[in-house]
């Protein structure tokens, strides 16, 4: 990867809509080299997908939680039954598995503290192998998603 290649990857992230003709004008390659770096970036797995980002207030998801997820076990099974059953539930747009403890850190959006509660109640407390859950309201977002520094 030379420094074109990053410089596509910036654009990229800024603003992923931008047009290979576009995206080509701004590196100053020809358009057939700037799509053939495109692919390959693709093709490397250096972009890995592309996505709109969707404001969580305006579809309704304005409460935000952290959750901390402490298990009562890590051996194989038991956390690849916990992260499959994680991978299924739309309500946890994020997941990290972490060294030390907590085990797990989940990122969930619902409607409002009712929600919350009931989801915490009927679908996080019924998780495999998890020992104990500590929730962490969000206050508030600060800054957009941030970009990759490439």
């Amino acid at each position: 990867m030379d420094a074109l290649d990053r410089k596509i990857l910036s654009l990229l992230q800024g603003e992923g809509r931008t047009s290979t003709t576009d995206l080509a004008q701004q590196v100053g390659l020809s358009l057939s080299s700037c799509h053939r770096r495109l692919k390959e970036l693709e093709r490397s797995g250096a972009i890995e997908r592309y996505r709109a980002v969707v404001s969580p207030e305006a579809v309704g998801l304005g409460f935000e939680a952290l959750v901390f997820v402490r298990m009562e076990h890590t051996g194989p099974a038991v956390i690849a039954r916990f992260e499959a059953m994680v991978e299924q539930i739309p309500q946890i747009i994020e997941a990290e598995r972490l060294f030390g403890e907590p085990d797990f850190m989940l990122r969930v959006l619902v409607p409002d503290l009712a929600a919350y509660q009931k989801f915490y109640d009927t679908v996080l407390s019924g998780l495999p192998g998890v020992q104990r859950l500590n929730s962490t309201l969000v206050m508030k977002r600060i800054g957009p998603d941030r970009e990759i520094p490439v």
